[in-house]
């Protein structure tokens, strides 16, 4: 086991190897990466894009899509919605114009969402952000893909509910959502509280202020509470704050669920013993794959990952990354079938991409990537493409999944209430919701 000042290290610091650009040509396929190495998120942010730019360099070994090669560009946000936003400004009309933008921050997706309209450059939001978003009509640029908040909450209930031995067992029980106070914390209330009416359980909620190094007074709450489950909607440091509070006041881990931004090796490894018994969801099946290890042959062995601790490839914030990389590459590679094989797309050819990914079991299988995420296709009316989720537990040196198969909440009140927020959107905004050809 490493100890926490090797993990915030390895975290913080990415390998110089690669650079922080892929070097760009007039014909490549350039992507704004404004990412975040620094700060107190820093392992999720250098774990993530270092998959993404590690899957980038796997591509582009093999001579890119279709011999069009990917280049991109990072910029420093330290996770802070100003700097992305300046950081977006500065990357979006680079090496011809990006073509796609990822954050990886609730706080930066909102900041920039008016403007990726206006600019013509597409934005996935990968299992956060702004849940409505998955109406293609009223948001045509933004992708959540895979599973939004909406869907990862209703997953939850879902499991609960399973959990308890059946959803109307869930009648009477009391449910903390222990959370992040701002707009990623408070993303998921409109399905928890719908979900708490619909089944009749208490909802408690209790926010901590970020980053959440301090907790004290909110687990004097819980244990005032005294819930049946806790739900910890956390990131960063809060989360094994949260763990090691919880072991302290004598809080069973395995009646925590955390969100999978409280899902990785980050925040159970700092947490010791205390983790142990701890579950969450998760996007990804843990494992080991053909790609992933394709990554290690050829990148890591010839000194060309981009991560600079080899130990956190395979890792669930470096998976995630390989996972967005996947879905881009799928994505511009669907769109040459149309617009162009051999050439670069633009980020209206992108989005077009990324409207018409089928991304099945044979196609994942092809990749070596079969099972690593569920099965993603997307349309016009879903943006997401999925809402499938798992749930993993950490057994002191790793995480398994404890659910075999994909877990699929109430869709029939996610996607109303998609509709019912996309719809006020547009009013508000003055859009006529429509597809874009």
């Amino acid at each position: 086991m490493k100890s926490v000042k090797t993990l915030l290290f390895s975290a913080a610091v990415a390998s110089a190897a690669m650079g922080i650009a892929g070097s760009a040509l007039a014909d490549d396929q350039f992507i704004a990466l404004p990412s975040y190495r620094v700060g107190p998120y820093a392992a999720g942010g250098s774990g993530f894009f270092g998959g993404i730019i590690d899957y980038f360099n796997l591509v582009n070994l093999s001579g890119g899509v279709n011999g069009v090669k990917i280049s991109w560009e990072e910029c420093e946000t330290e996770y802070n919605p100003s700097r992305g936003i300046e950081c977006y400004e500065r990357l979006k009309t680079k090496n011809g114009g990006a073509t796609l933008v990822e954050p990886l921050s609730t706080g930066v997706a909102y900041g920039i969402l008016d403007r990726i309209a206006q600019d013509k450059i597409p934005m996935t939001t990968i299992g956060y952000g702004r849940s409505d978003a998955a109406n293609g009509k009223t948001f045509p640029y933004v992708f959540p893909l895979i599973a939004s908040y909406w869907n990862q909450a209703a997953g939850m209930v879902k499991y609960l509910g399973d959990k308890s031995g059946g959803m109307d067992k869930l009648k009477g029980k009391k449910i903390v959502h222990l959370y992040h106070d701002s707009a990623f914390g408070k993303e998921p209330l409109p399905v928890l509280e719908a979900q708490a009416r619909q089944y009749g359980f208490e909802l408690v909620k209790i926010a901590v202020a970020p980053p959440g190094s301090e907790q004290q007074s909110q687990w004097l709450q819980i244990r005032q509470a005294n819930p049946d489950y806790v739900i910890l909607w956390g990131w960063g440091v809060m989360n094994s704050v949260a763990i090691k509070t919880a072991q302290r006041n004598g809080f069973p881990r395995e009646k925590m669920l955390g969100v999978w931004w409280a899902g990785s090796e980050e925040d159970t490894i700092p947490s010791g013993d205390a983790a142990k018994g701890y579950s969450t969801m998760t996007f990804n099946t843990p494992g080991t794959y053909p790609v992933i290890e394709d990554i290690r042959k050829k990148l890591y062995a010839a000194g060309k990952g981009n991560l600079a601790d080899q130990s956190r490839v395979n890792s669930v914030y470096h998976m995630r990354g390989v996972t967005a990389g996947i879905l881009w590459i799928e994505a511009i590679r669907t769109a040459q079938e149309r617009f162009g094989k051999g050439k670069a797309m633009t980020g209206e050819q992108v989005r077009w991409g990324l409207e018409n990914l089928n991304v099945d079991d044979a196609r994942q299988k092809a990749i070596g990537a079969l099972g690593m995420f569920p099965p993603v296709k997307t349309s016009c009316d879903d943006h997401e493409g999925s809402g499938a989720v798992k749930v993993q537990q950490w057994d002191g040196k790793k995480w398994n999944a404890i659910t075999p198969n994909w877990i699929i909440g109430d869709k029939a009140l996610t996607r109303k209430l998609v509709d019912e927020s996309a719809a006020k959107y547009a009013a508000e905004k003055g859009i006529t919701p429509a597809c874009l050809k």
